[in-house]
């Protein structure tokens, strides 16, 4: 019986940073599975890295089309991975969603719903193949954000599943070193994806926007040097370091003026996030 085919698995892969991730780690020789919703989406994408790979003879990503917010996403994932006999080398937990608004007047359903996907999916899958990363020397990268730096009025919720994000995969990065696991958890700021378009959030530039592709490329660099955390830009740097130099109630009106300024309520997205997209 033959060893199964490592691989990288790629979570949230339908679109914005997701896609972006998903083409730089085939660029660099990853055999890929992408995991989304949307099928459609997942199979042009394996179109794309396809024709990319045709000179190479790399093999052509393969595709589940699986709903990761219900409980046992990492019991379906390794299911469906080792059917096909595949076993993850680096895992990327970028699936994800984000609701607009005071958590006192959104659904209250859809937001156990955003924790139950950023936080208990990402975690599952975090731990449900450290055996494999093990064995293969790989690795995780799990996508935050710079709100999981700060406060979050106007988006509680996200900000505090954002602020997980980043102190699991900041704990995980110590516990695993010992065993050859590298962890790094990725931290952009604004970044226009169907995330802003979905919600009808009004883009205005500004110095700490970073595209989707250089968003992958930083975190695709800082996993493979072992980077605990990456924060594209170093704007979006320092606005993680106001939190230490800012009292805590100055920073939450301005993280409230902020959203307020930006966002007509209520407003939702399901998709491609300003830290990552659900599929």
């Amino acid at each position: 019986m033959s060893a199964p085919r490592p691989v990288t698995l790629v979570t949230g892969a339908s679109a914005g940073i997701g896609w972006a991730l998903a083409e730089v780690f085939a660029a660099h020789g990853h055999e890929l599975v992408l995991v989304a919703r949307r099928e459609t989406a997942l199979t042009r994408l394996a179109d794309v890295i396809a024709a990319q790979g045709a000179r190479t003879g790399a093999p052509r990503p393969t595709v589940l089309a699986l709903d990761l917010a219900p409980a046992g996403a990492g019991d379906r994932v390794a299911a469906a991975l080792a059917a096909r006999g595949l076993a993850p080398r680096y895992v990327v937990n970028n699936a994800g969603f984000g609701l607009i608004g005071p958590a006192a007047t959104l659904d209250r359903a859809e937001q156990l719903a955003m924790i139950d996907l950023n936080i208990r999916t990402l975690a599952d899958l975090s731990l449900a193949f450290v055996a494999s990363l093990e064995r293969q020397r790989g690795g995780i990268l799990n996508v935050a954000s710079v709100a999981g730096f700060l406060p979050g009025p106007g988006m509680a919720v996200y900000y505090a599943t954002k602020a997980f994000v980043l102190s699991f995969s900041e704990a995980l990065h110590a516990e695993l070193k010992a065993r050859g696991v590298r962890v790094s958890v990725l931290c952009p700021g604004p970044v226009p994806t169907e995330f802003q378009m979905r919600a009808g959030i009004p883009r205005r530039a500004s110095i700490m926007d970073r595209s989707a592709d250089a968003v992958a490329r930083a975190g695709y660099d800082g996993l493979m040097r072992g980077r605990r955390v990456i924060v594209p830009g170093w704007q979006n740097r320092f606005v993680t370091r106001m939190p230490r130099l800012l009292p805590r109630g100055l920073m939450l009106d301005l993280v409230r003026r902020s959203q307020f300024y930006r966002f007509e309520w209520p407003a939702s997205s399901r998709d491609g996030s300003v830290g990552a997209g659900r599929p």
